[in-house]
């Protein structure tokens, strides 16, 4: 039987009942935005994180988009962030009116690399806005002491981190703010699209409820120019049952991981590195090899499923070349993008489906080294 490279229907299938009963009782209550569920949501997930306050929104790219905005950041401002990681990161930046300014990525996990911030920083810098790439944390001590030193905002994309910590403490601790997205696929996935705004400023939370309610700071009173970007009960009620398994889930996911490294470590490919200050939750297990191209095909036919995440960079994407970079600027995430694939780590493989994903790679690097 194929494997795929994720598989949520797997999960949810598991969980129908309860998923089933928690729908049921939203239609039940005919509250269906910002209700009961909404609020134990921006509760709970705040605790697993390390946050103080969680704010939910629409999507993913909604909650970087608050985010910012929230923080203050808007036109004139730049941006520094990442070309390796999905579009809603440059997105996001560019919707609030700010620029998004790139600096390259670390060789070892995929993250921005600080040493490549710094340099980018002018006079119309307001913030940073790394990615916790693949569900291990950037580099965030190196991050703070730049953000302090220049006085800038810092707001981490952790759309694939739920969980992640660095040196125990939860991603959600770090910055003026942190973002996680619900998308079904995620480690703690919806039936539906999701987001939360993570954030330990009192004053910049009521900000963000206000931004993604039509800026609305009492009924029919406007502060602000906000959004329309609210997490629906039905979602809400859905992720809160999902919500009591993450912790096992990306236990789950740590051991798959840790068995390819066991099976894979002696073959000539470049395994993940989780950098000993992380719990790293492998929202992706992403390997480098040179003819990528090629291992993913041998795995599909070996029935193996695997994708690219991200085949490439964002400054050489026509959307975005008017931002003014070219081919060799960020020399890291262009060749990242040649070669990254990622495997399936989704918590509910077999014993037997995780030694099929070794064995598939390992015969087929095989061939092709």
């Amino acid at each position: 039987m194929a494997i795929p490279v994720a598989n949520p229907k797997i999960q949810n299938y598991a969980l129908k009942d309860d998923i089933a009963a928690a729908v049921a009782q939203v239609f039940e209550s005919g509250a269906f935005i910002l209700g009961p569920n909404v609020s134990g949501l921006e509760e709970e997930v705040p605790i697993v994180c390390g946050s103080k306050y969680g704010v939910a929104v629409n999507s993913g790219t909604d909650a970087i988009v608050v985010a910012l905005a929230a923080n203050g950041i808007g036109p004139g401002d730049e941006v520094i962030t990442t070309p390796f990681t999905f579009v809603a990161t440059t997105e996001a930046i560019l919707i609030v009116g700010a620029k998004p300014v790139f600096a390259d990525i670390n060789l070892d996990d995929f993250n921005l690399d600080p040493d490549k911030v710094e340099e980018k920083i002018t006079s119309k810098t307001k913030a940073i806005l790394p990615v916790h790439l693949y569900g291990q944390c950037a580099k965030v001590d190196r991050f703070k002491a730049i953000a302090e030193k220049h006085n800038l905002k810092l707001i981490y994309d952790g759309a694939q981190a739920i969980g992640a910590k660095n040196n125990g403490v939860g991603m959600g601790e770090f910055g003026d703010a942190s973002t996680l997205s619900f998308y079904p696929t995620k480690n703690l996935g919806g039936c539906g699209d999701g987001g939360m705004v993570l954030v330990n400023d009192e004053q910049v939370a009521a900000m963000a409820k206000s931004l993604r309610f039509h800026g609305m700071d009492a009924t029919y009173s406007y502060q602000y120019v906000g959004y329309c970007s609210r997490l629906d009960e039905i979602q809400a009620a859905v992720l809160r049952v999902k919500l009591k398994k993450i912790s096992d889930w990306n236990e789950a996911r740590r051991a798959n991981a840790a068995y390819y490294i066991e099976q894979l470590n002696s073959l000539p490919v470049k395994l993940p590195v989780s950098a000993p200050e992380n719990y790293h939750i492998y929202h992706q297990f992403t390997l480098r090899f040179a003819k990528r191209d090629e291992l993913k095909a041998k795995l599909a036919e070996r029935g193996v499923g695997s994708a690219v995440f991200y085949p490439s960079p964002l400054h050489l994407q026509k959307a975005y070349l008017n931002l003014g970079y070219k081919p060799g600027d960020f020399p890291e995430a262009e060749k990242a993008a040649l070669e990254v694939l990622s495997l399936p780590v989704y918590p509910e493989l077999t014993a037997a489906e995780r030694n099929q994903v070794a064995s598939a790679v390992a015969e087929s690097i095989k061939e092709l080294a």
